[in-house]
């Protein structure tokens, strides 16, 4: 009797637990589920949203189509620029401005703040303010004029465009990485670096095999996590160059919303974003298993 009366309430504390989470359950099966099932079969098909009558199924036609795509090459050798110039940066910065900060005796919630701001800002409102100031007559080009230097048209030239929107890029982001740096070190046992001073470790011994040893795990997520969200670059480049000047700053991200939303080729799209999603799994699963090696 009393093991019925356990499994009875069992039963009733699920099912209290389902229907406290039904909306959440509802809200994810509709808006991530079916998008994500619907887009991949969508990426076997030819369809057009103003044209719903000529959806067909196309079969590998737009995986094929991808390898012949000189627009797709392009926007996947910029991404991958993107990804290489920006990710290492943000990461070694904000470890910089972590020890920095945690060294700071008065003063460092002031420090932090400073850093931090760029990170809360909107990302379109930070590309708005930068465009102002690549702007040919901003106030990068005035500086530059003062000191009797040559200015460019940052977002125009081929040379300068995609490294602009990378600067603007690490200006962003490094302050929110700072922050989960300051929060790994700040967990650091202080017993170990009072150990290794007792041994005579000088700092630069103590940061390399103390403080990075015991940071490892936060590095593997900040570098992770950073690498997904570079793939996915997209409202700095829709902000400050729509993908020009002549595709040079063109993304995966930016090309797949031009191909659906402007050549309403949604079956193509879906095709490019299930590349994609492939390619930052295997770039990620990557990148930890190298880092993880690198620990073991």
């Amino acid at each position: 009797m009393t093991t019925r009366v356990r499994r009875v309430g069992a039963i009733e504390k699920s099912q209290q637990v389902l229907l406290f989470l039904s909306p959440w359950l509802l809200t994810f099966a509709v808006f991530w589920l079916y998008p994500l099932f619907f887009s991949l079969v969508l990426s076997f098909c030819d369809y057009d949203v103003f044209h719903p009558a000529l959806f067909s199924f196309a079969g590998f036609k737009n995986y094929a189509r991808l390898l012949s795509d000189s627009d797709f090459v392009q926007s996947f050798f910029n991404t991958i620029v993107f990804v290489v110039g920006t990710t290492p940066v943000i990461t070694l910065l904000a470890l910089a401005l972590a020890l920095m900060i945690n060294s700071v005796a008065r003063g460092s919630q002031i420090f932090r703040s400073i850093f931090f701001l760029p990170s809360i800002i909107s990302i379109i409102v930070t590309a708005t303010i930068f465009k102002s100031l690549y702007s040919p007559v901003g106030i990068l080009n005035r500086l530059l004029g003062f000191w009797g230097l040559p200015g460019h048209a940052w977002l125009i030239e081929q040379g300068f465009a995609l490294p602009a929107i990378m600067l603007m890029n690490v200006w962003a982001y490094t302050g929110y990485y700072m922050v989960l740096y300051l929060a790994a070190l700040k967990a650091v046992p202080r017993q170990l670096y009072e150990a290794a001073e007792v041994d005579g470790a000088n700092e630069w011994q103590q940061f390399r095999y103390i403080t990075l040893p015991q940071i490892h795990y936060m590095t593997i997520f900040i570098m992770t996590v950073n690498t997904i969200r570079s793939w996915q670059v997209f409202p700095e480049v829709f902000t400050l160059t729509r993908g020009g000047p002549v595709g040079c700053t063109n993304t995966l991200v930016h090309y797949l919303y031009e191909t659906a939303f402007r050549y309403h080729e949604m079956g193509y799209a879906s095709a490019i974003s299930y590349v994609l999603l492939a390619i930052i799994l295997a770039f990620s699963l990557l990148q930890m298993r190298i880092l993880r090696g690198k620990r073991a």
